[in-house]
């Protein structure tokens, strides 16, 4: 059984090998965890947002673009 050290190196490996150092590196950060808190933060976003609203953004968008795939 690999140790977690053992792993991550061929981890890495495999993604070098695969995607170049570059690409490795682009590929990592997409997994950045951030800064912040989310939760907190989400319910100032969020905490005067009632359902109706949603609802009516929905069908004001659709109503712009009937055209669009809706799925």
């Amino acid at each position: 059984m690999m140790t977690p050290i053992e792993m991550n190196r061929l981890g890495y490996q495999a993604l070098f090998d695969a995607l170049g150092f570059d690409g490795m590196v682009r590929f990592l950060s997409q997994f950045n965890t951030g800064q912040g808190n989310y939760t907190e933060e989400r319910y100032q976003w969020l905490n005067n947002l009632r359902l109706e609203d949603v609802f009516s953004e929905i069908e004001e968008v659709q109503q712009q673009n009937p055209n669009a795939t809706h799925y």
